[in-house]
C-alpha cells in the first residue's frame, strides 16, 4: 500500500473512531441525564403522595385517595411486607392490570431505578410508609418514559446521521493531508529517477522558506545533491588526472622497452640510457601510486600513534640529511626547544613533503624556523623561490592541482605532496599555513600544540 493510502485511511479511520467515541459519550451522558432526572421527579411526586396520604382524612376511599396522586401516564400500588399487592391506581385503567401484573418486590426502604417491559422504559420509586391501618408498606410508582425514550429515539437517528455526515469531510480532508505530506516524496522520487535515467543531477524545486519539516527535508535533499555532485565532479577529475599521469611514464617506459629490443643489444650507450630511463619511470610511478593509495585512506585508517617529540633533533636531522641527498644549503633557526605530540614517521612524512617542495621550486637557500608563540609551536619552512599565485593559494591541497610555472619544471610533481601532507596533518590534529608571494617565495608554516618547553 503506497503512503498516500496509508495516509489517507489511518487517519480517516482515527477521525472516525474519534467521532463515534465522542458520540457515543454524548448519546450515553444525555440519556443518562434524562433518566435521571425522570427518576428524580417521580421520586419527588411519590413524596408529596405519602404526604398527602398522611394528611388525608380516614373516611377517603383508599381507591380515590391513590387515584388523586397516581402520575401521568404511570402507576401507584401498595405492597405489603410479605410481599403481596395492595390497592392501586392507574392513570390509564387498560395499563392497572397490566402494569400490575409485572413481578414485585417488596423493599422496606427507598428505591430508585429504570424497569423494562415489552420495550417501554418505567421509572420505578419505592418508599416505605406507614399505612392507614398502621402497617409499614411500600408506597411504589412506576412512570412510563415512553417520550423521553421517543426523544433518545431522535438524537440517536440524529447523531447516527451526524457521524455519517461528518465523515465525508473527514474522508477528503485526510485525502488532502495525505497529498500534502507525500507530494515532496513524489517530488524527490521523481527528481531521483531523473538523475537515475539522465546522469545529471538536478534539485527539488521548494517553495518560499518555512520551519516545516518536509521543507526541512527538501532542502537536505539539495544539499545532499550538492555534495554529491562535487564528489562526482572531484572524482572524475581525479580519475582523469590519475590516468593521465600514469599515461605518460607508461609511454616513456614504453618507447625505451622499444628501443631496447631494437638496439639495446648493439649499442651499450642506449642500453644503458634506456635502462635509466625505465627505472627513473617505474620510482616515479611507485611514487604516485603510494601516495594514491595514502590519499584513499579514512582518517580511521592512519592508525596514528601520537608520541611526545622534540622537535629540534628531528628538524636538525632532516636538515642534515637532504644537505646530503641534494647538496643545498639549509639554515637553521630554533628559538624555542619545543615538544609536541605526534606520530614520529607521519611527521617526519609531512616535514619531508615542505621540504621537498621548497627543494623543487626554489634554487637558493631553504630556511627553517622553529618558535613558539602563545603555547603554540611554529615550525616554518621558508623557500626564495618562484612562489604561489595568489589566486592559487586556496587549491594548492586539492589533488593534482598545480601552479602552471610547476608544472613547466621538470621536477614538478604529481600535484598530491600537500593533498597527502593535509591528510597527514588532520590525522595527527596539526595546522598548516601557506603564505606565499609569487616570485619572492613561498613560507609553509606547520603549527603544533606544545606540552611542554625546555
Amino acid at each position: 500500500m503506497k503512503l498516500k493510502n496509508k495516509i489517507n485511511l489511518s487517519s480517516a479511520v482515527m477521525f472516525i473512531v474519534l467521532l463515534i467515541i465522542i458520540v457515543l459519550t454524548i448519546y450515553l451522558s444525555f440519556s443518562a441525564m434524562a433518566k435521571n432526572r425522570e427518576i428524580d421527579r417521580v421520586y419527588e411526586e411519590v413524596k408529596q403522595a405519602t404526604t398527602g396520604i398522611h394528611q388525608s382524612d380516614a373516611s377517603v376511599p383508599v381507591q380515590q385517595l391513590l387515584r388523586a396522586y397516581v402520575p401521568v401516564d404511570g402507576l401507584l400500588q401498595v405492597i405489603k411486607p410479605d410481599g403481596s399487592q395492595g390497592a392501586g391506581a392507574a392513570a390509564d385503567t387498560a395499563q392497572l392490570s397490566e402494569l400490575r401484573s409485572l413481578p414485585i418486590t417488596y423493599y422496606g426502604k427507598e428505591e430508585k431505578k429504570i424497569i423494562t417491559n415489552n420495550g417501554i422504559s418505567f421509572a420505578f420509586v419505592s418508599l416505605p410508609i406507614i399505612w392507614l391501618n398502621g402497617e409499614i408498606v411500600d408506597l411504589q410508582v412506576m412512570v412510563s418514559l415512553h417520550s423521553t425514550d421517543e426523544m433518545l429515539h431522535i438524537l440517536k437517528l440524529l447523531l447516527i446521521s451526524v457521524t455519517f455526515l461528518a465523515t465525508i469531510p473527514a474522508l477528503i480532508s485526510s485525502r488532502l493531508l495525505g497529498n500534502v505530506i507525500t507530494r515532496p516524496i513524489t517530488s524527490m522520487i521523481h527528481t531521483m529517477k531523473e538523475i537515475q535515467n539522465s546522469g545529471h543531477f538536478k534539485r527539488l524545486p521548494l517553495p518560499k522558506k518555512t520551519n516545516d519539516e518536509l521543507y526541512q527535508m527538501g532542502d537536505a535533499f539539495n544539499k545532499m545533491i550538492d555534495l554529491l555532485e562535487v564528489n562526482y565532479q572531484k572524482q572524475g577529475e581525479f580519475i582523469s588526472n590519475a590516468s593521465h599521469e600514469l599515461k605518460t611514464p607508461l609511454t616513456v617506459i614504453e618507447s625505451y622497452a622499444t628501443l631496447l629490443r631494437r638496439r639495446g643489444k648493439e649499442r651499450p650507450e642506449v642500453f644503458d640510457e634506456s635502462v635509466h630511463a625505465i627505472l627513473s619511470e617505474t620510482e616515479r610511478m611507485r611514487d604516485l601510486t603510494n601516495n594514491l593509495l595514502l590519499l584513499a585512506k579514512h582518517d580511521e585508517q592512519w592508525q596514528v600513534h601520537n608520541v611526545k617529540i622534540e622537535l629540534s633533533p628531528l628538524i636538525q636531522d632532516i636538515a642534515h640529511s637532504f644537505r646530503q641527498a641534494y647538496h643545498r644549503q639549509i639554515q637553521i633557526h630554533i628559538e624555542d626547544h619545543s615538544v609536541v605530540e605526534a606520530d614520529y614517521q607521519r611527521l617526519k612524512q609531512l616535514i619531508y613533503i615542505f621540504m621537498d617542495n621548497a627543494r623543487k621550486y626554489s634554487d637558493d637557500i631553504i630556511e627553517l624556523r622553529l618558535y613558539t608563540k602563545e603555547n603554540l609551536a611554529f615550525l616554518e619552512i621558508m623557500d626564495f623561490g618562484i612562489g604561489i599565485p595568489d589566486t592559487d593559494l586556496e587549491k594548492i591541497f586539492d589533488r593534482f592541482y598545480r601552479v602552471d610555472k610547476a608544472r613547466e619544471r621538470k621536477t614538478g610533481g604529481f600535484g598530491l605532496g600537500l593533498s597527502l601532507a593535509k591528510e597527514l596533518a588532520e590525522a595527527m590534529n596539526i595546522k598548516l599555513q601557506i603564505e606565499s608571494r609569487e616570485g619572492y617565495g613561498t613560507t609553509a608554516r606547520i603549527l603544533f600544540n606544545t606540552t611542554n618547553s625546555q
